[in-house]
């Protein structure tokens, strides 16, 4: 049976997603993917879309590789500016190529946010400034007439497995790359794990389990301080908002 590891929110960390890669072998995986988010911030996005094109998995775009595509320079966020700054014409064209939602089988989903938006939190909800659970109704809204029994999505960071009253499941593997952030959609809040491990998520038939490991996280912390980035380097070392 087919081990494939689940990846997403990479956003240009390369020691993390190395260090992914070398423990999802290890664990026996033979396929992965990847759910978004993989460039923008102020770490390796050259370096990575380097390697994740030559690795050529079965890939996703994320809401940043739209606004990476679509949103003027001088309009961007710092993250995606430091990647667009950063990227070649030839990064540029793989992303555009990066279709939004992907059948990985018949019966498995790949999405960054929900289905039908890349911005949209599927398993959490965003309220009074904190990410909550979201509700069996609410994850029953989100996931609409998606026939598929497993969708996998990404997105916030926030690693979670839920299975609706029809048998559906939802999985979300948590981000490789950066374990807290803030943001002002769709309305301010912030994500804070607590910790820096690098998270995934192993798919073997209906099964996924979740995985959490350690990384150099050191270095990526020492390379946005270098970038002008404290916030992401807190964020990284220690999982939590300055």
């Amino acid at each position: 049976m087919s081990r494939i590891a689940v990846l997403t929110d990479i956003h240009g960390n390369l020691p993390a997603l190395e260090a992914v890669i070398a423990d999802a072998e290890a664990q026996g995986c033979n396929g992965f993917v990847n759910l978004g988010d993989s460039l923008s911030g102020p770490l390796w996005p050259a370096e990575t879309a380097d390697r994740l094109i030559d690795l050529d998995w079965p890939t996703i775009a994320g809401n940043h590789e739209r606004q990476l595509l679509t949103i003027d320079r001088a309009r961007m966020g710092a993250s995606d500016a430091f990647a667009r700054d950063a990227v070649s014409d030839r990064h540029l064209q793989w992303l555009a190529s990066l279709p939004p939602t992907l059948h990985l089988y018949p019966d498995v989903l790949l999405c960054h946010g929900t289905p039908a938006n890349d911005l949209a939190h599927f398993l959490y909800t965003v309220e009074g400034g904190r990410a909550r659970e979201a509700t069996d109704a609410e994850l029953r809204e989100r996931a609409g007439d998606c026939s598929e029994s497993l969708v996998l999505c990404g997105h916030t960071h926030l690693p979670r497995i839920a299975t609706l009253a029809d048998g559906r499941t939802i999985a979300n593997p948590g981000s490789v790359g950066l374990q807290a952030y803030d943001d002002d959609h769709p309305e301010p809040y912030r994500v804070e794990y607590g910790d820096p491990l690098a998270r995934y998520a192993i798919v073997e038939g209906t099964k996924v389990t979740l995985r959490a490991i350690a990384y150099d996280h050191e270095a990526a912390a020492r390379r946005a301080e270098a970038n002008g980035s404290a916030n992401w380097a807190i964020a990284l070392r220690t999982g939590r908002m300055a």
